[in-house]
């Protein structure tokens, strides 16, 4: 059987040594992606000329691979070296000063008190404290256009619904709270700490979280700075089990309706999007995810 176009077949002439086989290499009219494989393949190997020749593995747009796992729910995660997290929506309740609520503009940037990692209560005034689940969310903001070097100093602003699927600022009753909000700056290593609660269901939505990336402290304070805005999920299985627990009633039964497939946000795929969540219902959640960003 002949070998596949542009590919060095392991029967040609392997007798005549590496020499041999990369002066045949670079006679090739290689593209980007076949270079930079045969770069990564390692100096001296004798299998070097066959990194070009396909795979099993996905490749980004650089021509590496990326890994993959698949959970029992079926959902998609890990993430791809050096890509840089979808855009979304910001949703109807960013609270980012973009839009209104009942009582003006929604701007909980500019809150005495929103810098913080503990979002579970309210600030400036407002005692409101969000029950539920624990959870802790961990996200690495790492620079594609550095590398996916830490993006040190680089701000998180973010917000989800309460365990019965309102929203602070906007939703009856806690139009006046501003819990489940707030605003984080990256350490030296790009890390970003929340502590809050697991976010319930509501009609028409998976669970999610939403946040946007500033990148400075300094700038954000304003959306108009905003380099990223972007929401994650969560493994079905982890979620239905969240969902046992007192107060999620209402999102066990939104959850039955919806899907990854039919979410308007998720349906494209969540392989950068998908959270990985250690822990349980009665003791709490982990959840870690790396964010990248082009800054």
């Amino acid at each position: 059987m002949n070998a596949p176009r542009n590919c060095l077949s392991v029967h040609d002439d392997h007798h005549q040594g590496l020499g041999a086989d990369l002066t045949r290499m670079l006679a090739q009219p290689a593209t980007r992606r076949q270079s930079l494989r045969w770069l990564f393949a390692g100096a001296g190997s004798a299998v070097l000329p066959l990194a070009g020749c396909g795979g099993g593995s996905a490749d980004d747009s650089f021509g590496l691979s990326s890994s993959t796992t698949t959970t029992g729910s079926g959902s998609t995660t890990g993430s791809a070296v050096c890509s840089v997290i979808p855009e979304e929506t910001g949703g109807p309740y960013p609270a980012d000063g973009t839009n209104r609520n009942t009582s003006g503009v929604a701007n909980a940037l500019v809150l005495s008190g929103i810098v913080r990692s503990d979002i579970r209560a309210s600030v400036a005034g407002a005692s409101g404290v969000a029950a539920g689940v624990p959870l802790t969310i961990r996200l690495k903001i790492e620079n594609v256009a550095q590398g996916c070097a830490a993006a040190a100093g680089a701000t998180v602003y973010l917000w989800h619904c309460t365990r019965e699927g309102g929203y602070s600022m906007y939703s009856n009753g806690i139009v006046g709270e501003n819990y489940l909000r707030g605003v984080q700056e990256a350490d030296s290593e790009g890390y970003v700490t929340f502590t809050t609660i697991f976010p319930g269901c509501y009609e028409g939505r998976m669970p999610h979280v939403h946040f946007e990336v500033y990148p400075t402290l300094a700038k954000s304070t304003s959306a108009a700075n905003r380099i990223k805005t972007s929401q994650f999920a969560f493994p079905l299985a982890i979620t239905n089990e969240a969902y046992t627990s007192s107060g999620y009633a209402s999102s066990v039964s939104n959850l039955a309706r919806i899907s990854f497939a039919t979410d308007n946000v998720f349906s494209d795929g969540t392989a950068l999007q998908m959270a990985s969540v250690t822990g349980t219902a009665s003791q709490g959640y982990n959840a870690t995810l790396t964010v990248g960003v082009s800054m």
